[in-house]
């Protein structure tokens, strides 16, 4: 969030706003969906939540082999779609040991760009969100720069659009817990995860993991507070991991 008056900051040393001057200050909120007011109960939104599987953890040269998105309002799901993808190279061995999605499964699915447009238009006007989000919008933005796909009216790949992230939430809600893992967070909250790294399994229980962690009043009910508030603590956790890594 960044706030500006004139050419000064309009502000005492300790950050705090001179007397009768509030009026005057201009407020802008970063990363949300344009057309959508930041004051906007988030829950009353769409949100699109999507979980890729794929045949490595490097977006730029590994490739997506299946995308699960489901889509919830008013903390129920309303949509979800399936699609597996032929990634045009071999899935390795200790990839499908972990999602069981073998080479024979997808050697008759289409290529990602022949569902590119089904994809788009399930994302399109919606809020996007996943857990862990850097690395499934990591995949989804070189799989759609590959197909070439039209990104207009899609905020899932709009760069100037955040993605909601429950684990983000998860891991200051519950920071007292050694694992973060989704299934681990979905188990303590009681949410069935039988078919955990599918796509469309994993995206539906962090979505209701959202969800469930919106009942702490820690969370944000404005989707622009929730957006400027998921920021701030995804930042603070990075300098936590480098702090501890160093």
């Amino acid at each position: 969030m960044t706030r500006s008056l004139g050419d000064g900051c309009g502000c005492f040393p300790t950050g705090r706003h001179y007397p009768g001057i509030a009026h005057l200050l201009k407020v802008e909120i970063r990363g949300v969906v344009p057309g959508i007011g930041a004051d906007t109960p988030w829950q009353e939104l769409e949100i699109a939540l999507l979980d890729v599987e794929t045949t490595g953890r490097d977006a730029s040269v590994d490739r997506v082999v299946e995308v699960g998105i489901v889509v919830g309002k008013n903390g129920v799901v309303i949509d979800k779609k399936n699609w597996l993808v032929n990634p045009g190279v071999v899935i390795p061995d200790e990839v499908i040991a972990i999602h069981h999605i073998t080479n024979e499964m997808v050697a008759n699915e289409p290529r990602f760009e022949a569902v590119a447009g089904e994809i788009a238009a399930f994302l399109r006007g919606r809020i996007p969100a996943a857990y862990n989000a850097l690395f499934d919008r990591a995949f989804m933005t070189s799989e759609f720069s590959r197909a070439k796909t039209d990104k207009e009216g899609i905020p899932a790949l709009s760069r100037d659009v955040d993605w909601l992230d429950p684990l983000v939430w998860a891991r200051d809600i519950q920071d007292g817990e050694k694992s973060r893992a989704l299934g681990d967070v979905a188990a303590r909250m009681g949410i069935s995860l039988e078919n955990a790294h599918r796509a469309q399994d994993d995206a539906e229980a962090a979505l209701k993991v959202l969800y469930g962690l919106a009942r702490d009043p820690r969370m944000p009910r404005g989707y622009g507070a929730l957006v400027q508030e998921q920021r701030r603590l995804s930042q603070a956790q990075a300098d936590a991991r480098r702090h501890w890594r160093n």
